[in-house]
Protein backbone atom coordinates (compact mmCIF):
# COMPACT_ATOMS: atom_id res chain seq x y z
CA UNK A 1 0.00 0.00 0.00
CA UNK A 2 1.81 3.17 -1.07
CA UNK A 3 0.92 6.41 0.51
CA UNK A 4 1.96 10.07 -1.12
CA UNK A 5 1.32 13.44 0.24
CA UNK A 6 -0.14 16.18 -1.71
CA UNK A 7 -0.53 19.90 -1.27
CA UNK A 8 -3.97 20.47 -2.30
CA UNK A 9 -6.84 23.38 -0.42
CA UNK A 10 -8.84 21.56 0.80
CA UNK A 11 -11.63 24.36 -0.46
CA UNK A 12 -11.49 22.84 -3.30
CA UNK A 13 -11.55 19.11 -1.89
CA UNK A 14 -15.43 18.55 -3.73
CA UNK A 15 -13.77 18.82 -6.92
CA UNK A 16 -12.81 15.94 -9.31
CA UNK A 17 -9.71 17.83 -9.85
CA UNK A 18 -9.27 17.68 -6.37
CA UNK A 19 -9.65 14.37 -4.94
CA UNK A 20 -7.13 12.78 -7.28
CA UNK A 21 -4.57 14.16 -5.34
CA UNK A 22 -2.60 11.52 -3.45
CA UNK A 23 -3.06 12.12 0.30
CA UNK A 24 -4.01 15.78 1.23
CA UNK A 25 -2.73 17.14 4.50
CA UNK A 26 -3.40 20.92 5.88
CA UNK A 27 -2.37 22.99 8.86
CA UNK A 28 -5.11 25.34 10.17
CA UNK A 29 -5.08 28.42 12.99
CA UNK A 30 -7.10 27.17 15.55
CA UNK A 31 -10.58 28.71 15.88
CA UNK A 32 -10.28 29.78 12.08
CA UNK A 33 -13.02 29.79 9.77
CA UNK A 34 -12.48 26.74 7.74
CA UNK A 35 -14.72 28.06 4.89
CA UNK A 36 -12.21 30.77 3.87
CA UNK A 37 -8.90 29.78 1.60
CA UNK A 38 -6.46 27.63 2.76
CA UNK A 39 -3.95 29.74 1.01
CA UNK A 40 -4.53 32.95 3.08
CA UNK A 41 -2.66 31.36 6.20
CA UNK A 42 -0.03 29.97 4.02
CA UNK A 43 1.19 33.19 2.46
CA UNK A 44 1.05 34.92 5.81
CA UNK A 45 5.12 34.46 5.92
CA UNK A 46 6.57 35.07 9.42
CA UNK A 47 4.40 35.57 12.41
CA UNK A 48 3.93 35.51 16.03
CA UNK A 49 4.28 32.22 17.78
CA UNK A 50 0.96 29.73 17.84
CA UNK A 51 -0.68 26.70 17.71
CA UNK A 52 -1.78 24.56 14.28
CA UNK A 53 -4.50 21.79 13.86
CA UNK A 54 -4.50 19.79 11.27
CA UNK A 55 -6.72 18.39 9.04
CA UNK A 56 -5.63 15.93 7.14
CA UNK A 57 -7.71 13.14 4.09
CA UNK A 58 -6.01 10.59 2.71
CA UNK A 59 -5.78 9.04 -0.40
CA UNK A 60 -4.14 4.89 -0.67
CA UNK A 61 -2.85 2.94 -3.74
CA UNK A 62 -3.45 -0.50 -2.81
CA UNK A 63 -1.55 -2.62 -4.58
CA UNK A 64 -4.31 -5.93 -5.28
CA UNK A 65 -3.64 -9.53 -4.08
CA UNK A 66 -3.37 -11.13 -7.43
CA UNK A 67 -1.10 -13.42 -9.24
CA UNK A 68 -1.41 -11.88 -12.58
CA UNK A 69 -1.54 -7.91 -13.39
CA UNK A 70 -4.42 -5.75 -14.41
CA UNK A 71 -4.70 -6.20 -18.05
CA UNK A 72 -2.04 -9.19 -18.59
CA UNK A 73 -1.60 -12.29 -17.75
CA UNK A 74 2.33 -11.42 -16.66
CA UNK A 75 3.20 -12.47 -12.73
CA UNK A 76 3.19 -10.11 -9.90
CA UNK A 77 6.11 -11.96 -8.01
CA UNK A 78 7.70 -8.85 -5.73
CA UNK A 79 11.17 -10.21 -5.66
CA UNK A 80 11.60 -10.84 -9.10
CA UNK A 81 14.50 -10.11 -11.18
CA UNK A 82 14.07 -6.84 -13.12
CA UNK A 83 12.25 -7.10 -16.58
CA UNK A 84 10.81 -10.83 -16.08
CA UNK A 85 7.72 -10.19 -15.43
CA UNK A 86 6.52 -8.70 -18.45
CA UNK A 87 4.25 -8.90 -21.02
CA UNK A 88 3.85 -7.64 -24.51
CA UNK A 89 0.75 -5.29 -23.21
CA UNK A 90 2.96 -3.97 -20.53
CA UNK A 91 5.98 -3.04 -22.83
CA UNK A 92 3.30 -1.41 -24.98
CA UNK A 93 3.89 -3.16 -27.95
CA UNK A 94 1.74 -1.79 -30.85
CA UNK A 95 -1.68 -3.87 -31.13
CA UNK A 96 -1.49 -5.76 -27.89
CA UNK A 97 -4.97 -5.32 -25.95
CA UNK A 98 -5.97 -5.32 -22.24
CA UNK A 99 -7.37 -7.80 -21.10
CA UNK A 100 -9.54 -7.35 -17.49
CA UNK A 101 -8.34 -9.92 -14.62
CA UNK A 102 -11.84 -10.72 -12.77
CA UNK A 103 -9.67 -10.94 -9.62
CA UNK A 104 -8.87 -7.69 -9.09
CA UNK A 105 -12.88 -6.79 -10.00
CA UNK A 106 -13.57 -9.33 -7.26
CA UNK A 107 -11.24 -7.76 -4.87
CA UNK A 108 -12.05 -4.22 -5.81
CA UNK A 109 -16.18 -5.21 -5.06
CA UNK A 110 -15.36 -6.99 -2.00
CA UNK A 111 -12.88 -3.96 -0.79
CA UNK A 112 -15.76 -1.28 -1.62
CA UNK A 113 -18.56 -3.31 -0.06
CA UNK A 114 -16.84 -3.33 3.14
CA UNK A 115 -15.98 -0.41 3.34
CA UNK A 116 -20.15 0.41 2.80
CA UNK A 117 -19.50 1.95 -0.75
CA UNK A 118 -22.70 2.13 -3.16
CA UNK A 119 -20.66 -0.25 -6.11
CA UNK A 120 -21.98 1.10 -9.13
CA UNK A 121 -23.08 -2.03 -11.95
CA UNK A 122 -21.81 -0.17 -14.71
CA UNK A 123 -18.04 2.13 -14.20
CA UNK A 124 -15.92 2.72 -17.25
CA UNK A 125 -12.31 2.66 -17.65
CA UNK A 126 -9.84 5.84 -18.96
CA UNK A 127 -7.13 6.80 -19.97
CA UNK A 128 -4.82 9.12 -17.73
CA UNK A 129 -1.99 11.01 -20.09
CA UNK A 130 1.46 12.47 -18.66
CA UNK A 131 4.83 11.34 -19.19
CA UNK A 132 6.91 9.21 -17.21
CA UNK A 133 10.18 7.11 -18.78
CA UNK A 134 9.15 3.76 -16.65
CA UNK A 135 5.23 3.88 -18.23
CA UNK A 136 5.65 2.69 -21.75
CA UNK A 137 2.39 3.56 -23.25
CA UNK A 138 2.13 7.30 -22.11
CA UNK A 139 -0.85 6.88 -20.43
CA UNK A 140 -2.17 4.95 -16.88
CA UNK A 141 -5.58 3.09 -17.12
CA UNK A 142 -7.33 4.06 -14.06
CA UNK A 143 -11.43 4.86 -13.70
CA UNK A 144 -11.63 8.94 -13.56
CA UNK A 145 -15.41 9.69 -15.09
CA UNK A 146 -17.39 6.64 -13.50
CA UNK A 147 -15.38 4.57 -10.91
CA UNK A 148 -15.86 1.24 -9.24
CA UNK A 149 -17.86 2.55 -6.20
CA UNK A 150 -18.40 5.55 -4.30
CA UNK A 151 -19.92 7.12 -1.13
CA UNK A 152 -18.32 4.58 1.03
CA UNK A 153 -17.49 5.22 4.98
CA UNK A 154 -15.11 3.56 7.35
CA UNK A 155 -15.80 3.11 11.20
CA UNK A 156 -12.80 2.53 13.18
CA UNK A 157 -10.58 3.01 16.85
CA UNK A 158 -8.74 5.61 18.04
CA UNK A 159 -6.05 4.96 20.58
CA UNK A 160 -2.72 5.48 21.37
CA UNK A 161 -2.12 5.61 25.19
CA UNK A 162 0.61 7.88 25.23
CA UNK A 163 -1.78 10.03 23.49
CA UNK A 164 -5.34 9.42 24.67
CA UNK A 165 -6.79 8.65 28.11
CA UNK A 166 -9.68 6.03 26.91
CA UNK A 167 -10.33 5.07 23.06
CA UNK A 168 -12.76 7.02 20.28
CA UNK A 169 -14.39 6.36 17.52
CA UNK A 170 -14.15 8.09 14.06
CA UNK A 171 -15.97 7.40 11.21
CA UNK A 172 -14.43 8.93 7.72
CA UNK A 173 -15.73 9.19 4.51
CA UNK A 174 -14.66 7.17 1.48
CA UNK A 175 -15.93 9.30 -1.35
CA UNK A 176 -14.73 6.75 -4.56
CA UNK A 177 -12.76 3.61 -5.04
CA UNK A 178 -11.14 2.48 -8.28
CA UNK A 179 -9.58 0.05 -10.34
CA UNK A 180 -6.04 1.24 -12.01
CA UNK A 181 -2.82 0.07 -13.03
CA UNK A 182 0.83 0.45 -11.99
CA UNK A 183 3.90 2.42 -13.55
CA UNK A 184 7.20 0.67 -13.98
CA UNK A 185 10.23 1.90 -11.55
CA UNK A 186 13.05 3.75 -12.85
CA UNK A 187 16.21 2.79 -10.86
CA UNK A 188 18.71 5.91 -10.86
CA UNK A 189 22.44 4.70 -10.95
CA UNK A 190 24.21 8.66 -9.71
CA UNK A 191 27.84 7.14 -9.89
CA UNK A 192 27.35 5.94 -14.09
CA UNK A 193 25.08 8.56 -14.65
CA UNK A 194 22.23 6.76 -15.94
CA UNK A 195 18.96 5.59 -15.47
CA UNK A 196 17.20 1.40 -16.05
CA UNK A 197 13.74 0.51 -16.27
CA UNK A 198 12.21 -2.27 -14.81
CA UNK A 199 8.64 -2.75 -15.89
CA UNK A 200 7.50 -5.33 -13.87
CA UNK A 201 5.59 -3.07 -11.98
CA UNK A 202 4.27 -2.31 -14.63
CA UNK A 203 0.47 -3.05 -14.99
CA UNK A 204 0.09 -4.36 -11.39
CA UNK A 205 -2.92 -3.92 -10.24
CA UNK A 206 -3.92 -1.46 -7.71
CA UNK A 207 -7.46 0.32 -5.71
CA UNK A 208 -7.31 3.91 -5.23
CA UNK A 209 -8.96 4.74 -2.37
CA UNK A 210 -10.02 8.76 -1.60
CA UNK A 211 -11.23 9.59 1.97
CA UNK A 212 -12.64 12.86 2.92
CA UNK A 213 -10.14 15.18 4.55
CA UNK A 214 -11.90 15.08 8.18
CA UNK A 215 -8.69 13.31 10.04
CA UNK A 216 -7.35 15.56 12.62
CA UNK A 217 -4.18 14.70 13.39
CA UNK A 218 -1.76 12.28 12.33
CA UNK A 219 -3.02 9.77 15.47
CA UNK A 220 -6.23 9.58 13.66
CA UNK A 221 -4.48 8.79 9.54
CA UNK A 222 -2.71 6.01 11.31
CA UNK A 223 -5.65 4.38 12.99
CA UNK A 224 -7.54 4.66 10.02
CA UNK A 225 -4.35 2.93 7.84
CA UNK A 226 -4.45 0.22 10.49
CA UNK A 227 -8.07 -0.42 10.56
CA UNK A 228 -8.04 -0.68 6.60
CA UNK A 229 -5.06 -2.54 6.83
CA UNK A 230 -7.07 -5.45 9.02
CA UNK A 231 -10.01 -5.34 6.18
CA UNK A 232 -7.28 -5.80 3.98
CA UNK A 233 -6.12 -8.90 5.63
CA UNK A 234 -8.84 -10.22 6.30
CA UNK A 235 -10.65 -10.03 2.65
CA UNK A 236 -7.74 -11.05 1.19
CA UNK A 237 -7.04 -8.53 -1.23
CA UNK A 238 -4.23 -6.55 0.16
CA UNK A 239 -1.23 -6.80 2.11
CA UNK A 240 0.09 -3.23 3.05
CA UNK A 241 2.83 -1.17 4.99
CA UNK A 242 2.32 2.44 5.44
CA UNK A 243 3.49 5.30 7.70
CA UNK A 244 2.68 8.82 7.81
CA UNK A 245 5.75 11.89 9.17
CA UNK A 246 3.83 14.43 7.58
CA UNK A 247 2.12 17.00 9.78
CA UNK A 248 5.02 17.96 11.27
CA UNK A 249 6.83 18.94 8.25
CA UNK A 250 3.84 21.33 7.53
CA UNK A 251 3.65 22.66 10.76
CA UNK A 252 7.56 23.19 11.11
CA UNK A 253 7.50 24.91 7.41
CA UNK A 254 4.48 27.23 8.36
CA UNK A 255 6.12 28.11 11.84
CA UNK A 256 9.26 28.88 10.04
CA UNK A 257 7.14 31.54 8.06
CA UNK A 258 7.35 28.88 4.21
CA UNK A 259 4.42 28.86 2.10
CA UNK A 260 3.04 25.18 1.60
CA UNK A 261 4.17 23.70 -2.06
CA UNK A 262 1.23 22.19 -3.96
CA UNK A 263 3.43 18.84 -4.70
CA UNK A 264 3.16 14.97 -4.49
CA UNK A 265 5.47 13.41 -1.67
CA UNK A 266 6.80 10.05 -1.31
CA UNK A 267 7.84 8.55 2.20
CA UNK A 268 11.23 7.46 2.58
CA UNK A 269 11.21 4.14 4.99
CA UNK A 270 14.97 4.89 5.80
CA UNK A 271 14.79 8.88 6.29
CA UNK A 272 11.98 8.44 8.19
CA UNK A 273 10.47 11.49 6.35
CA UNK A 274 8.66 12.76 3.38
CA UNK A 275 10.08 13.50 -0.12
CA UNK A 276 8.77 15.43 -3.20
CA UNK A 277 7.81 13.38 -6.44
CA UNK A 278 6.77 15.90 -8.35
CA UNK A 279 5.31 19.66 -8.43
CA UNK A 280 1.18 20.12 -8.46
CA UNK A 281 2.06 24.05 -8.45
CA UNK A 282 1.24 23.89 -12.00
CA UNK A 283 -2.45 22.24 -13.17
CA UNK A 284 -1.56 19.16 -14.83
CA UNK A 285 -3.62 18.15 -18.07
CA UNK A 286 -3.70 14.54 -17.74
CA UNK A 287 -6.09 14.60 -21.02
CA UNK A 288 -8.33 12.19 -20.09
CA UNK A 289 -10.40 10.28 -22.43
CA UNK A 290 -12.21 6.75 -22.87
CA UNK A 291 -9.99 3.50 -22.71
CA UNK A 292 -11.23 2.56 -26.17
CA UNK A 293 -9.98 -1.06 -26.00
CA UNK A 294 -12.13 -2.10 -22.59
CA UNK A 295 -16.09 -2.15 -23.02
CA UNK A 296 -17.61 -0.53 -19.79
CA UNK A 297 -17.09 -3.10 -16.91
CA UNK A 298 -20.81 -4.31 -16.11
CA UNK A 299 -21.39 -6.42 -12.45
CA UNK A 300 -24.51 -8.27 -11.66
CA UNK A 301 -26.51 -7.67 -8.66
CA UNK A 302 -28.96 -10.73 -9.18
CA UNK A 303 -28.72 -14.05 -7.71
CA UNK A 304 -30.02 -16.03 -10.44
CA UNK A 305 -26.87 -18.10 -11.23
CA UNK A 306 -27.49 -16.94 -15.27
CA UNK A 307 -25.59 -13.94 -15.37
CA UNK A 308 -23.64 -13.80 -17.94
CA UNK A 309 -21.47 -10.60 -16.08
CA UNK A 310 -18.45 -10.62 -14.65
CA UNK A 311 -18.87 -10.62 -10.84
CA UNK A 312 -21.60 -10.64 -8.77
CA UNK A 313 -22.07 -8.19 -6.36
CA UNK A 314 -24.72 -9.73 -4.53
CA UNK A 315 -22.91 -13.24 -4.28
CA UNK A 316 -19.92 -11.22 -3.23
CA UNK A 317 -21.96 -8.96 -0.74
CA UNK A 318 -23.19 -12.85 0.41
CA UNK A 319 -20.15 -13.86 1.23
CA UNK A 320 -18.44 -10.79 3.06
CA UNK A 321 -16.04 -12.05 6.40
CA UNK A 322 -16.38 -10.90 9.56
CA UNK A 323 -14.61 -7.22 10.05
CA UNK A 324 -12.66 -6.13 12.30
CA UNK A 325 -15.09 -3.82 14.21
CA UNK A 326 -17.28 -6.81 13.79
CA UNK A 327 -14.77 -9.33 15.49
CA UNK A 328 -14.08 -6.50 18.26
CA UNK A 329 -17.40 -6.20 19.01
CA UNK A 330 -18.27 -10.45 19.04
CA UNK A 331 -15.46 -10.38 21.41
CA UNK A 332 -16.83 -7.62 23.89
CA UNK A 333 -19.78 -9.20 24.07
CA UNK A 334 -18.93 -12.57 24.59
CA UNK A 335 -15.86 -12.42 26.54
CA UNK A 336 -17.03 -9.40 28.60
CA UNK A 337 -13.47 -7.95 27.90
CA UNK A 338 -12.53 -4.20 27.20
CA UNK A 339 -12.58 -2.33 23.86
CA UNK A 340 -8.84 -1.72 24.43
CA UNK A 341 -7.98 -5.86 24.84
CA UNK A 342 -10.44 -6.69 21.98
CA UNK A 343 -8.30 -3.91 19.61
CA UNK A 344 -5.12 -6.08 20.42
CA UNK A 345 -6.39 -9.60 20.16
CA UNK A 346 -8.61 -8.74 17.17
CA UNK A 347 -5.03 -6.21 15.48
CA UNK A 348 -1.97 -8.97 16.68
CA UNK A 349 -1.48 -12.16 13.97
CA UNK A 350 -3.30 -14.70 14.97
CA UNK A 351 -4.10 -14.19 18.55
CA UNK A 352 -7.87 -13.96 17.68
CA UNK A 353 -7.42 -17.38 16.98
CA UNK A 354 -5.25 -18.40 20.01
CA UNK A 355 -7.44 -16.53 22.65
CA UNK A 356 -10.36 -17.70 21.30
CA UNK A 357 -8.91 -21.71 21.05
CA UNK A 358 -8.16 -20.97 25.17
CA UNK A 359 -11.32 -19.69 26.17
CA UNK A 360 -13.82 -21.76 24.14
CA UNK A 361 -11.72 -25.43 25.27
CA UNK A 362 -13.42 -25.03 28.51
CA UNK A 363 -14.81 -22.55 31.14
CA UNK A 364 -12.37 -20.28 32.57
CA UNK A 365 -11.39 -17.41 33.74
CA UNK A 366 -11.54 -14.45 31.34
CA UNK A 367 -9.64 -11.98 33.09
CA UNK A 368 -7.12 -14.56 34.06
CA UNK A 369 -6.54 -15.93 30.68
CA UNK A 370 -6.83 -12.29 28.86
CA UNK A 371 -4.31 -10.68 31.25
CA UNK A 372 -1.99 -13.59 31.09
CA UNK A 373 -1.93 -14.23 26.93
CA UNK A 374 -1.85 -10.70 26.72
CA UNK A 375 0.91 -9.74 28.56
CA UNK A 376 3.17 -13.18 29.48
CA UNK A 377 2.67 -15.17 26.15
CA UNK A 378 2.62 -12.07 23.81
CA UNK A 379 6.26 -10.71 26.16
CA UNK A 380 7.35 -14.63 25.21
CA UNK A 381 6.63 -14.30 21.25
CA UNK A 382 7.86 -10.31 21.10
CA UNK A 383 10.92 -11.74 22.53
CA UNK A 384 11.27 -14.46 20.06
CA UNK A 385 10.15 -12.28 17.10
CA UNK A 386 6.92 -14.69 16.42
CA UNK A 387 3.55 -14.13 15.99
CA UNK A 388 0.75 -16.08 17.82
CA UNK A 389 0.08 -18.13 14.60
CA UNK A 390 3.93 -19.20 14.85
CA UNK A 391 4.35 -20.30 18.19
CA UNK A 392 5.60 -23.51 19.67
CA UNK A 393 3.49 -23.46 22.63
CA UNK A 394 -0.12 -24.64 21.52
CA UNK A 395 -3.48 -23.07 23.16
CA UNK A 396 -4.04 -26.22 24.82
CA UNK A 397 -0.92 -26.49 26.80
CA UNK A 398 -1.67 -22.63 27.67
CA UNK A 399 -5.23 -23.52 28.86
CA UNK A 400 -3.65 -26.07 31.27
CA UNK A 401 -1.13 -24.04 32.73
CA UNK A 402 -4.13 -21.14 33.30
CA UNK A 403 -6.21 -24.27 35.12
CA UNK A 404 -3.25 -24.72 37.12
CA UNK A 405 -2.50 -21.32 38.16
CA UNK A 406 -7.14 -20.63 38.40
CA UNK A 407 -7.06 -23.77 40.86
CA UNK A 408 -3.95 -22.06 43.04
CA UNK A 409 -2.49 -25.18 42.58
CA UNK A 410 0.84 -23.03 41.02
CA UNK A 411 1.47 -19.50 41.82
CA UNK A 412 1.16 -17.13 39.14
CA UNK A 413 5.00 -16.14 39.68
CA UNK A 414 5.32 -19.77 38.82
CA UNK A 415 2.94 -20.02 35.82
CA UNK A 416 5.45 -17.58 34.36
CA UNK A 417 8.57 -19.63 35.24
CA UNK A 418 6.46 -22.69 33.53
CA UNK A 419 5.72 -20.92 30.12
CA UNK A 420 9.49 -19.64 29.94
CA UNK A 421 10.09 -23.64 30.26
CA UNK A 422 6.97 -24.27 27.87
CA UNK A 423 8.87 -22.11 25.03
CA UNK A 424 12.48 -23.71 25.62
CA UNK A 425 11.32 -27.12 25.80
CA UNK A 426 8.08 -27.64 23.31
CA UNK A 427 7.58 -31.59 23.95
CA UNK A 428 7.06 -30.69 27.92
CA UNK A 429 3.62 -30.40 29.01
CA UNK A 430 2.86 -27.71 32.18
CA UNK A 431 2.22 -30.28 34.40
CA UNK A 432 5.32 -31.89 33.43
CA UNK A 433 7.84 -28.95 33.89
CA UNK A 434 6.02 -28.49 37.41
CA UNK A 435 6.43 -32.19 38.48
CA UNK A 436 10.37 -31.49 37.33
CA UNK A 437 11.01 -28.95 39.37
CA UNK A 438 8.58 -29.27 42.41
CA UNK A 439 6.69 -26.69 41.95
CA UNK A 440 3.36 -26.55 43.09
CA UNK A 441 1.85 -23.62 45.18
CA UNK A 442 2.42 -24.16 49.06
CA UNK A 443 -1.25 -23.99 50.24
CA UNK A 444 -0.86 -26.10 53.79
CA UNK A 445 -0.89 -23.46 56.47
CA UNK A 446 1.77 -25.19 58.71
CA UNK A 447 3.96 -25.07 55.85
CA UNK A 448 3.55 -21.55 55.49
CA UNK A 449 3.36 -20.38 58.75
CA UNK A 450 6.75 -21.78 59.48
CA UNK A 451 7.89 -19.63 56.43
CA UNK A 452 6.35 -17.12 57.75
CA UNK A 453 8.09 -16.95 61.45
CA UNK A 454 11.68 -17.65 59.57
CA UNK A 455 11.39 -14.36 57.75
CA UNK A 456 9.92 -12.44 60.68
CA UNK A 457 13.29 -14.12 62.81
CA UNK A 458 15.11 -12.87 59.83
CA UNK A 459 13.77 -9.08 59.41
CA UNK A 460 13.37 -7.48 63.49
CA UNK A 461 14.08 -4.26 62.10
CA UNK A 462 10.71 -4.26 59.53
CA UNK A 463 9.16 -6.14 61.93
CA UNK A 464 9.41 -2.95 64.70
CA UNK A 465 8.56 -0.49 61.74
CA UNK A 466 4.90 -2.72 61.08
CA UNK A 467 4.41 -2.50 64.78
CA UNK A 468 4.87 0.97 64.81
CA UNK A 469 1.97 1.35 61.96
CA UNK A 470 4.21 1.34 58.81
CA UNK A 471 1.76 -0.71 56.94
CA UNK A 472 4.52 -0.68 53.87
CA UNK A 473 6.80 -2.85 55.91
CA UNK A 474 4.79 -5.61 55.40
CA UNK A 475 6.11 -5.67 51.44
CA UNK A 476 9.48 -6.58 51.87
CA UNK A 477 8.20 -8.96 54.43
CA UNK A 478 6.16 -10.76 52.28
CA UNK A 479 8.29 -10.48 49.23
CA UNK A 480 11.21 -12.87 51.24
CA UNK A 481 8.10 -15.06 51.84
CA UNK A 482 8.06 -15.51 48.21
CA UNK A 483 11.69 -16.01 47.38
CA UNK A 484 12.28 -18.55 50.41
CA UNK A 485 8.83 -20.44 49.19
CA UNK A 486 11.02 -20.22 45.84
CA UNK A 487 7.86 -18.71 44.65
CA UNK A 488 5.75 -21.67 45.71
CA UNK A 489 3.75 -19.91 48.33
CA UNK A 490 -0.18 -18.91 48.57
CA UNK A 491 0.79 -15.58 48.92
CA UNK A 492 -3.28 -14.62 49.76
CA UNK A 493 -2.72 -16.91 52.65
CA UNK A 494 0.47 -16.31 53.31
CA UNK A 495 -0.10 -12.05 54.20
CA UNK A 496 -2.92 -13.63 56.44
CA UNK A 497 -0.63 -15.53 58.14
CA UNK A 498 1.85 -13.25 58.78
CA UNK A 499 0.22 -10.04 59.28
CA UNK A 500 -1.65 -12.74 62.29
CA UNK A 501 1.58 -13.71 63.87
CA UNK A 502 2.84 -10.40 63.63
CA UNK A 503 -0.43 -8.97 65.63
CA UNK A 504 0.49 -11.89 68.40
CA UNK A 505 4.38 -10.74 68.68
CA UNK A 506 4.82 -8.28 71.39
Amino acid sequence: MAVFISQQCLCNFCSRQAIKYVNYSRIFKNNSDRKLHVSSYFSTGRQAKRSWESVVGLEIHAQINSEAKMFSGAGTQFTAAPNTQVSLFDAALPGTLPVLNRRCVEAGVLTALALNCTVHKVSMFDRKHYFYADLPAGYQITQQRMPLATNGFLSFVVFNPVVHKRPYKKTVGLLQLQLEQDSGKSLHDVDEGRTLIDLNRAGVPLMELVFEATLKDGEEAAALVKELQLIFKRLGTCTSKMEDFEIKRQIGELEAGFKIINETRMFDAQAKQTVPMRDKEVFQDYRYMPEPNLPPLRLSDSKDGKSTHLVSITDLQDNLCELPGQARQRLIESYGISLQQAMVIVSETGLEEFYCAVLNDRKRNVKIATNFILSEVMSQLNDKGLTFGESPVSPQKIGDLLDMLESKFISLATAQDVLKHLFEDHAKSPQEVVREYGWSQICDEKMLEAICEKVIEQYPQKVKQFKKGKERALNPLLAEVRVSSLNRADMAKAKKIIIKLLKERN
